[in-house]
């Protein structure tokens, strides 16, 4: 078995590492512009001020994209570029320049694949609260109803927010992502159930006001461990691993995301570590959180492998083991063993919405980019990917991770994950060899694979 006919190929990337633009057209901040550039909270203090202008250069950037042959393109919708405070008056330009989006990749023959929240929150929310304020989810609704009455005529791929893990886990927990705070794990729930909410109340009203049939999905980050060996014991324990809510690292969880979405219920696991701390629902509140999804979307990289001691390598690490640029250590099994963990437990169709690697890319003397790991990687990952499908797991498409190099967060410009190089001198773009690889497998359905 391989790949389906419908399966969807394509690229995914996000408003604030590409776009730029920052303070143009009536566009408000976000945390990522208000606390980028501040006291070593990122790589040299780097910003996505510029990132790759793909404000400006969308259309060059979507003559790219129908160059490699792309069939769909995830991108993410900068809230506050739509909406300036967050609530209240609707910046029409900003709405605008994603519905132009749209109407190019459509033109272009590439799907469009429209998620509502990646990490840029507006700062002047963040000042109200932002995810500990209980109102939280009517302003994410309020915003979600203009994003969809604008695009839904046209858009029929939905994700809500992106990697919930590091929302919270990265920008509240560890600190590390804007607003680079520390929080309690007391407020880290109150938040988490507003962020739950939030996905709720945007998928409901997806698939009951969309203008076109909605297939909406939520895309948290989900690696699984490994098993050991072939037996159903390891399987088994490598199962229970993976869906540990891990103690004071919850917010990373995949379990603590997933099973209320998909299975109406908070694990017993967080219960037993948190009691009376892990704030209810009403039956009305449920109702919403487990609005009925079309696929499961999960953003995949690394295995999963426990923590990282001083003593000894993790599970999924050992002397010499490979690992990109940025540190993730390259497991391509990961994408058989989480496909198939996910599927079983939660029973819906897979689309890897990220997967890709950083590494060290420059221009040759010949003036290309010959990234033969990329395509080595990559090539890896997606045969376990099919082997999932062997295995009777249904996969709804995979989008590599990413369309271009751009700003990586608190990584700064110093991680490339493209299928395009960007000099950010220049603002130049090159096809990857990557890219042109990656334009033959989705000729081919994945059959060359």
């Amino acid at each position: 078995m391989s790949f389906p006919k419908d399966f969807l190929w394509g690229a995914a990337t996000a408003a604030y590492q590409i776009e730029g633009a920052y303070d143009e057209d009536g566009r408000g901040p976000s945390i990522w512009d208000k606390y980028s550039a501040y006291h070593g909270n990122t790589r040299y203090n780097e910003t996505g001020h510029v990132a790759d202008d793909h404000y400006h250069r969308v259309d060059e950037d979507i003559a790219i994209m129908k160059e490699i042959g792309l069939k769909a393109y995830r991108f993410s919708i900068s809230w506050s570029r739509v909406i300036p405070e967050g609530v209240g008056k609707v910046n029409e330009t900003g709405l605008k320049f994603y519905s132009d989006l749209v109407d190019k990749l459509i033109a272009a023959g590439i799907e469009p694949i429209a998620t509502l929240y990646h990490w840029d929150y507006p700062y002047a929310l963040h000042r109200k609260g932002a995810w500990l304020n209980d109102e939280s989810s009517e302003w994410f609704l309020e915003y979600t109803k203009v994003v969809v009455d604008a695009l839904s005529d046209r858009v029929r791929y939905w994700a809500t927010i992106n990697e919930p893990q590091c929302v919270l886990g990265c920008g509240y927990w560890g600190g590390f992502h804007a607003p680079f705070q520390q929080a309690q794990p007391c407020d880290l729930l109150i938040m988490g159930k507003n962020v739950l909410l939030s996905h709720g109340k945007a998928a409901n009203y997806i698939r009951n006001h969309a203008k076109k049939t909605p297939i909406i999905g939520f895309t948290p980050i989900g690696p699984s461990y490994i098993p050991k060996d072939d037996s159903a014991e390891a399987i088994e324990e490598a199962r229970r691993k993976t869906f540990s809510t891990e103690g004071e690292g919850f917010t990373f969880s995949l379990s603590y995301w997933s099973d209320p979405v998909f299975l109406g219920k908070y694990p017993d696991e967080l219960y037993k570590d948190y009691g009376d701390m892990v704030p209810e629902f009403t039956d009305d509140e449920w109702k919403l959180v487990t609005e009925p999804l079309d696929y499961y979307g999960t953003n995949i990289y690394y295995s999963q492998g426990g923590p990282k001691g001083v003593e000894g390598y993790p599970e999924n690490r050992y002397q010499g083991a490979p690992e990109s640029h940025i540190g993730w250590i390259v497991a391509p099994e990961v994408m058989y063993w989480s496909a198939k963990f996910l599927y079983e437990r939660y029973g819906k169709p897979i689309m890897i919405t990220e997967n890709g690697m950083a590494e060290h890319d420059w221009i040759c003397l010949d003036g290309k980019v010959h990234d033969t790991y990329r395509i080595d990687y990559t090539h890896r990952y997606l045969k376990e990917f099919r082997r999932a499908a062997e295995d009777g797991v249904p996969l709804a498409g995979y989008l590599h991770w990413s369309f271009m190099d751009n700003y990586e967060w608190a990584e700064g410009y110093t991680q490339r994950f493209g299928l395009v190089y960007v000099d950010y001198k220049t603002l130049k773009r090159t096809i990857k060899d990557s890219g042109y690889w990656y334009r033959d497998v989705i000729a081919s359905n994945g059959e060359k694979l």
